[in-house]
């Protein structure tokens, strides 16, 4: 299928709960347009040295964002078609009256448009965001955070497992375009946390690559920095522990909600690897190794930096997830693309929910949005009163598994 196709969807979007619209009063999704996204994109215009006219187009979007309605795009590039036909029915409504997960999708690639990210010229390819995950690479940063998990793992199998699997899961707090690691600390794959795991299938997913079933993985990456590098470290070893025999690490093709990890923050995070210490970049080698091999590779697609949900698969990313063994699903965004950012009952069985997607999944997913399902009766309005905050702080997270 050609790029930028919109394809059919696997689910009657009737059969839904409604979607999260950012016009809903005291809502995350309301908050998130009234104030995050303004923040980030001062911050993002604060960080780098654009010139005047760029500067111009980040005002221009800030007001449209403030007080306008949503438009077109207007640049030329191989996706303005596509935008402009998936956003049709949104144009010319206020950014506060429209769905969340889309308002979200097409701020970032209106970043891109003002920062001329796809236009020829010294900003053409150049990452906005990179600033700011540059911080998340330096040595006291992400890669020390790394130094340490290694510097402790057990040498029991599973034990050694759930180390890192829980690694990867707690370095989805560490979201530069919400910042809660350093309110909640960074990941370090002990247990102290189980309490704040509400869904937690990390035996089923253990028995799963036990069996042999798990040889073929692919990965949906999440965000770049801590959470990328904590994710290299589960890929490392299932790879080097014989769990799988190869892995897909999928990340976007360009720049997206900010923290999210491009081919680029793949690179990057292996060269801050190998600036740390003796063990990371051990760790380092043994990926470029398995690299070599073609045993781990980094794919990316189109369709990862779009408003699309994941039952709107084009054929060609629909043929690659059945043809592999376990798809493990990164973040908060990509479990609400799995959901459609819909509004479900949070005691929806998660099978039902994704009934639709081709594989075995599991999700490791910090919350940060008002999205969940696979909970037991009663556990939400406990955990409501404990803390009402509890769906969108990043205290706690999810292993929620279909295999």
């Amino acid at each position: 299928m050609n790029a930028f196709t919109i394809p059919q969807t696997l689910v009657n979007r009737e059969e839904l709960p409604p979607p999260i619209l950012t016009s809903e009063p005291g809502s995350f999704a309301q908050y998130t347009l009234r104030e995050r996204v303004p923040a980030i994109l001062q911050e993002t215009a604060r960080l780098n040295p654009f010139p005047e006219e760029i500067r111009e187009a980040f005002q221009e979007l800030l007001a449209e964002i403030t007080k306008g309605g949503t438009r077109p795009l207007r640049e030329e590039a191989p996706d303005r078609a596509f935008w402009n036909t998936v956003s049709a029915s949104h144009f010319g409504r206020g950014w506060l009256d429209v769905p969340w997960y889309w308002a979200e999708a097409y701020f970032y690639r209106r970043i891109l448009e003002a920062a001329r990210y796809f236009q020829p010229g010294a900003w053409q390819g150049v990452d906005p965001f990179g600033p700011k995950k540059a911080t998340e690479l330096a040595p006291d940063a992400a890669p020390r955070a790394v130094q340490a998990l290694l510097s402790c793992l057990p040498e029991a199998r599973r034990a050694r497992f759930e180390a890192v699997l829980y690694a990867s899961l707690w370095g989805n707090r560490t979201d530069l375009s919400y910042e809660v690691a350093a309110r909640l600390g960074r990941p370090t794959g002990d247990r102290d946390e189980r309490s704040n795991l509400l869904v937690d299938d990390t035996t089923a997913l253990w028995n799963h690559f036990q069996s042999g079933q798990g040889r073929r993985v692919a990965i949906l990456a999440d965000n770049a920095g801590t959470e990328l590098l904590m994710d290299l470290v589960l890929v490392e070893h299932l790879l080097t522990r014989n769990l799988a025999d190869e892995i897909q690490l999928h990340v976007k093709p360009q720049p997206f909600f900010v923290s999210d990890a491009t081919a680029q923050d793949v690179t990057d995070g292996l060269e801050a690897l190998e600036q740390e210490g003796s063990a990371t970049r051990d760790l380092a080698t043994r990926l470029r190794l398995h690299v070599a091999e073609r045993r781990l590779r980094v794919v990316t697609h189109w369709h990862y930096a779009t408003s699309l949900f994941f039952f709107e698969l084009p054929e060609d990313l629909y043929d690659i997830l059945p043809n592999v063994d376990l798809v493990i699903v990164k973040g908060d965004a990509n479990y609400r693309r799995l959901l459609g950012d819909a509004r479900w009952p949070h005691t929806t069985p998660f099978a039902h929910a994704i009934r639709y997607f081709p594989s075995p999944l599991v999700v490791l997913r910090t919350l940060k949005a008002e999205i969940i399902v696979g909970l037991q009766p009663g556990q939400a309005e406990q955990l409501q009163a404990e803390d009402p905050a509890w769906l969108v702080n990043g205290k706690r997270g999810i292993i929620q598994a279909r295999l």
